[in-house]
Formats: structure tokens, sequence, C-alpha cells
């Protein structure tokens, strides 16, 4: 494919780094990674990349993106996907309440906090291209990654499914033409042992072939005082990747495939108050736990491949197919309440499968760029748990009283999309995008009342249904066009001004949770049919329209890159999910719960982002030293405008964004000093998340105020290339900090008494971040 002559001149001077927190872009193509110590000196090169699907210098590109290398993860001791969101300005990673491998993502206030079927994601996540459908499973760990990408604000003209707050791209790295093999080791605290090893061979000119197996292993930070023998916050997690690669002339094919098997214990909460009934109070160590539910093990399977084709049809015209197929299973023992009884114990089972496709037109010209697509996925996510509200039961006189929930989502989803862009002089130029989406989404749900223990789910089981509150399918298309444009001007070849205009779109759905003979008449008709329970159980799309102003300069001879963008996002008919006690024969005690999900808000969302990094000194002393720093600053003022609660009332003023702080930050620096015949780097960042809410309706005890995490590392880097020994902290001052939860109580502000809304204990239950950990790495390279 021909590149335009100052592009090529770049390309000439290895202008491929691949972390640059300065400017919006996307990493270089795979197979361009520089090592870690060649990286940290291209601070001062141009930087190529791929954010639009085509080699383009990174100052040229109007989108708000950050990427960040697999090398540069490695240097710093990352170890999950998660911890990227410490220097990505507006970003929320957690790990989703109750498990230890479900993502919970939010960027610029948008995202999609429950995992149940039936709710699609706010934040797309990708795996070489391949979207995933489901969050199950996809808290992945970082080895022999090339980079992780992260576009802030909705897309869907660019990758394949469109996603309304943005996407985050895992790119594994390209196979090397000569045979190679890498090992990487880790010992540290809570006996963390983890050993990756990855291996690759040329089979001839064309076929290379490459293989990489993790064991990742860590005890926990506190143990369940319940159940012997069980530790809480543990890790047992085997993991493999396998990949053939092809390139003949114009044509280059890669099939992979993954697999993981997480043996963990289940990830219980911690109790922020005592218990209502019992008196149990809380415990001094947040890490551990009381949980009593072991009906069924933690255990998460996941697996899947991908094809991709590439085939080069002239210098202007790239033809590409991505094909995509995943499966995942697991189970979950959720103690909502954390305490030995069965006050809300919720054993959970997931499972989800997916097929895609996607189609891809590239042209590269000297005037005209751009991309057209297609895109299809078939996708099914099954939930299926009991909430068990023994205690209860027992003073209705159903003991063993447990609601049953099955939810089976089919998602069969269709689009075509486009994105170009035309350069009217050297220093204008304007590009215009489309998508059409076309989402089908069919759901049964079925909800049962037992009595006698847990249901037959989790066998061996005798319990007895008593009723069937739901029995449902529906079944709904949602059509939307959501266009993109945008305007560059360029008033010389550092600095790029640009606008652009972008509506995300999240299809609508069926809650799984709801409970189809609590629906209200509400046709009036006296009777709760179909078109009643049809309209209690669905809900509509949301959107998004994004505008957004932002400059980007490479200054100082490349020295200095520095971002800034500020943008506007008016969000309408946001989606609310969400489930609360009931009393279903008005006896003044809550024996169920109903999931209740609606388009209840509409809310402004604005804000700015600024990105930099500079390459400080180079040789100074004259030594051969150089000092790198990098820093993000993130803003957001998220207002509801609107939102009515159950009642028909707006109690926007009463409202809050969930998993959004008004404030997120970063800074960290990278000096190298040459010695022993290698680099020595010492690392170091802070990073900051002003106060947070868990849910929209803020909570004292559950919400999380500002914080600032502070990690550290000494590595060293022999000239060679062949050998890499690192010493990693990572939250050097033991910071504790929730990152989520469950409420399902009432009251206690003020001195007022706390009120169960669910369960006789009171829950109230926090998720709480790493605490401090130290450890050591050590790869070998040949």
């Amino acid at each position: 494919m021909s590149n335009p002559p100052r592009l090529r001149a770049a390309l000439m001077v290895g202008a491929a780094s691949t972390f640059w927190l300065a400017a919006p872009a996307a990493a270089q193509d795979a197979g361009e990674a520089e090592d870690s110590l060649s990286q940290s000196e291209g601070y001062g090169q141009p930087l190529v990349v791929t954010a639009r699907r085509r080699e383009e210098l990174a100052v040229d590109v109007p989108l708000s993106l950050t990427a960040i290398s697999g090398a540069d993860l490695d240097r710093k001791g990352t170890q999950e996907i998660t911890a990227i969101a410490q220097e990505v300005p507006n970003l929320t990673l957690e790990v989703s309440r109750g498990t230890n491998t479900t993502l919970t993502a939010f960027i610029r206030g948008v995202g999609q906090q429950d995992p149940v079927a039936g709710f699609e994601a706010g934040v797309g996540l990708y795996v070489d291209d391949v979207y995933l459908n489901r969050p199950q499973a996809a808290v992945l760990d970082v080895y022999d990654v090339e980079r992780i990408e992260v576009l802030r604000g909705p897309q869907g003209t660019l990758y394949g499914r469109n996603t309304i707050g943005g996407a985050i791209k895992y790119v594994t790295a390209r196979l090397p033409e000569d045979p190679s093999f890498k090992a990487r080791a880790t010992y540290g605290s809570y006996d963390q042992a983890d050993l990756i090893l990855s291996a690759s061979v040329p089979l001839s000119e064309a076929i290379r072939i490459g293989a990489s197996g993790a064991r990742l292993s860590r005890g926990g930070f506190g143990d369940n005082l319940n159940l012997q023998g069980v530790e809480n916050y543990n890790k047992d997690v085997w993991a493999a990747r396998g990949t053939i690669e092809m390139e003949s002339g114009p044509l280059f094919i890669r099939l992979s495939g993954d697999y993981v098997k997480d043996n963990s214990e289940a990830r219980q909460g911690h109790r922020l108050i005592p218990s209502l009934v019992t008196g149990a109070p809380v415990l001094d160590n947040v890490y551990d736990t009381r949980a009593g539910l072991n009906v069924v093990d933690q255990e998460v399977e996941a697996w899947g491949g991908a094809l991709a084709i590439s085939y080069e049809v002239s210098d202007t015209i790239t033809l590409k197919s991505i094909t995509g197929y995943r499966k995942d299973k697991s189970t979950t023992p959720i103690d909502f309440d954390s305490l030995p009884s069965a006050d809300l114990d919720v054993p959970a089972i997931y499972n989800n499968k997916q097929f895609s496709q996607e189609l891809q037109f590239l042209y590269e010209g000297e005037k005209l760029n751009g991309v057209l697509g297609a895109y299809y996925l078939d996708a099914n996510a099954f939930t299926a748990f009991d909430v068990a509200l023994f205690t209860t039961g027992a003073i209705l006189n159903l003991p063993g009283l447990n609601a049953q929930t099955v939810g089976d989502v089919d998602t069969s989803t269709w689009s075509i999309f486009g994105d170009f862009s035309y350069d009217i002089t050297d220093r204008l130029s304007v590009s215009l995008g489309g998508r059409y989406t076309s989402d089908k989404r069919t759901s049964r749900v079925l909800r049962t009342t037992f009595i006698g223990g847990f249901s037959d789910l989790f066998p061996p089981s005798t319990a007895i249904p008593i009723a069937v509150t739901s029995d449902f399918l529906g079944s709904k298309t949602f059509k939307e066009f959501t266009p993109r444009a945008s305007v560059s001007f360029k008033p010389n070849d550092n600095n790029n001004i640009y606008f652009t205009y972008s509506r995300g779109f999240k299809g609508g759905g069926f809650d799984p949770r709801g409970q189809t003979s609590a629906a209200p008449d509400l046709d009036g008709d006296g009777d709760r049919d179909y078109d009643d329970q049809f309209a209690f159980l669905s809900f509509d799309p949301e959107t998004v329209d994004s505008f957004e102003l932002g400059w980007k300069a490479s200054l100082l001879d490349n020295r200095l890159n520095i971002s800034l963008a500020g943008f506007l996002g008016q969000y309408k008919d946001v989606q609310i999910p969400g489930s609360v006690g009931i009393d279903t024969n008005n006896d003044g005690v809550n024996d169920s719960f109903i999931g209740i999900t609606s388009n209840a808000a509409s809310a402004d969302v604005n804000g700015f982002e600024f990105e930099g990094r500079a390459l400080v000194g180079r040789d100074f002393a004259g030594i051969g030293s150089r000092l790198n720093v990098n820093w993000s600053l993130g803003y957001l003022d998220a207002k509801f405008n609107t939102f009515i609660d159950n009642f028909g009332n707006d109690v926007a003023d009463q409202r809050v964004f969930q998993n959004t702080p008004e404030f997120t930050g970063h800074f960290g620096f990278d000096l190298g000093v040459p010695a022993a015949g290698g680099m020595v780097d010492l690392l170091s960042s802070v990073s900051y998340r002003s106060d947070a809410s868990q849910f929209e309706v803020p909570n004292p005890y559950l919400d999380q105020d500002g914080y600032a995490l502070v990690d550290a590392s000494l590595v060293y880097t022999a000239d060679s290339d062949l050998f890499t020994i690192g010493l990693h902290v990572k939250n050097l001052f033991d910071k504790r900090y929730i990152v989520a939860g469950y409420n399902f109580v009432a009251g206690g502000v003020n001195g007022a008494p706390f009120v169960p809304t669910l369960g006789r204990e009171g829950t109230l239950t926090g998720f709480y971040g790493d605490p401090r950990r130290v450890f050591v790495t050590g790869e070998i390279r040949f």
C-alpha cells in the first residue's frame, strides 16, 4: 500500500513508537513494536498510527484515543487490563462485584455495571478486532500483548460493533520472522507465582507458528472466616494462546485461538455495617469475609478463535475479513450479605457464545482515504441464578424460600458502516462517516418461587416449586443511523486543530429479572396481558450526541507531545437498570425481588482531557541517561437533567452518575541510567480519582472518597536485550478503596436506623481494590 512522501520519510526514521499519552492515537501496525529501551528513546521520534485503519502521523488524526504498548506495560509490571485506567483520563475499569474476571467499564460517564444477560455493554472490548459481546471472562491478563488502545467517545464507523461510550482494543503481538523464545517469571507478595512462556518458529518463508502459555497464581488478600481453607481475593488461572500466520505477497492470513481457565475462589464482599439480626460486627480486615454460600464452586472457562484475512488488491485498495467465535461458561457463588446464613445468597450460572463476521474495504489515495465495512453478530447470553432468602422464609413459614431466575437472550445484529476523509488542501481536511445498525433482541424470562432450599439449577436439590411469577418470551428490533463528521485544520505540520461530531447508540432489550406477575395494568383493560408484560420488561435504546474540539501538537522536534480535547455529550433515554425487594402478599415483608430497568433519564456529560508526554533529557550528564515524563488530566461534569423514578417523580437533583469521578489524573516518569552493561530504569507514577458513587443514589458508606495510588518500579535491561530483571511495588502506601458493592438497605443517614429492603440482616457490602503488593519479575528472550 502506498504512503504519502512525508509519511514514508517518517517510517524510514523508525517512527513506530507504540506508547504515546500525548495524543489520541492508536499504536503502529503489528510487528513494528520496539524493545523497551528503544521505545523509551522513541519519545523524540514522530509517531505513526493506524487509528483510522491506515498509517498516519499521530498529529494528523482527529480522534481521542490513547495507546499503551505491551513493552511499557511489562516494564511497569502491569498484570491486568484494569490497571490502564490509572493513566487514561475519564476511564473506569474495575473487576465487577462478586467476581474475579467480569469487567465493569465506563468511559466519560457511559458504561454498564450489570453483567446479567439482556444488557449491552456501553464500552466495547475487542481482542484482535473481535468484539466480546459479554463482560464475563473479560478482565484480561496482560501477557504477550503488543498494545492496548482506548478510544474515548461514541464509535461505530471504524470498528466492527457500535459502542456508545468508547472502545478498548487488546492487540496481541504478530509473530517475528526469526525463531524466538521468551520466558517471564514473577514472584511476590501473597505467594504470587506466575510463569509465562512464549515461542514461535517459521515453518517456511511464508508460514510462522507461535504459542504462549501462562500459569498465574496468588494467595488471597484475606480469608473466609466461615468456610475453612477458603481464601478471599486469590488467583488461580491457566491460559494459553496459539497462532498461525501466513504471508505471501499481497495476502496475509492469521488464525489464532485462546483458552482461559480460572479456578480462583469466589470474591466475597466486606460488610460495611453490623448484621441487623445476629449483630455480627464489621470485620477489621476489609479482605476477610464470613460468607457461607458453597452450593457451587467459582469456575470460569473461556475460549475462542479468530481468522483474519487481508489482501492488497492494489496500492490503494485492501480487502479484509475478520471472523470470530467465542464461548464462555462460569459458575459463581455470590453471597450478597457476606454472612454464614442464607440471608441473601445468589449462586449464579453464566453461559455465553457468539459468532461474528466483519468485512472491510479500505481505500488509501493521495487525498481520499477511508473504510467501508459490514458487520454481523449472532450471540446468546444465558443467565440463571437463585435468590436464597432463607432467613426471610423462616419468619413467613416458608422454609428455604428461594426465587429462581432464568434469562435466555439471543442477539442478532447487522450493520454497514463507513468513514472517509478528504484533504481539501494540505492544511484542511474533512471526514464523514456513518453507520446503520439493526439489533434484534429475543428474550426468554422464567421466574419460579421455590421452598425447601436451592433449586434444581444446583443439584442435589429437594426444593419444591410453588409459583411461576414470570414466563415470558418477547422479541424486538432496534434500528438506528449514527453519523460522524469532523473537520481538521493544520496551521503547520506539527499542530492540528479539529472538531468532531459523533452519535452513539446502544440498543434496548428485556430485563431478565423482571417479574411479569408484578406488571402494572398499563393499558387499563383490567388484565396484566402480554402487552403489559412486554412493556414492563422491555426498555428502549439510549443515545449520545458528542461534540469534541481538540488540539494536538508535536513540538520541540517531537520531544514534547500534547493533546487537549473538550467535549459536550447530550445523553438521552439513559438506561437505568436495578433490582429492588418487593412484598408479594402485602404482609409488610419483602419476600422476593424484582428487576426494574427504565429509560428514566436524560443528562449532559461535559468535560475535557489533557495528555502529554515529553523527553525531558537525553544523554544528560554525558553518561547516556535520559528522562521521560508523561501525564494526563480528565474532568467530567456529568449531571442528570431529568430522572423519573418508579413513582413518576423527577428526582434528577437527588441522583448522580455511577462510577464517574469528576477528576482523574496521572503523572509518571521514567529515568534511565546506563549501568553494568545495560540500562537501569527507575519508574514511578501517581494516579488520582476524585469522589465516585457506586449507584445513582449516593450512599455515604458505599461511595468512595477521592484517593491516590502510587506505583514504583526498578528495572534492569541488558544492552543485548537478552534479559530483564525488575522490582515492582503497586499501591505503595497500601490505600484501601472500594471498587464495587451491593446495597439492599434504606436509612442509616443522620442517625436513622438501617432498614433492610431484601433479607433481614441488611446487605451493604463493598469490594476493594488490591492492597500493596511487592513482586520481582525476570524475563529472558532469545
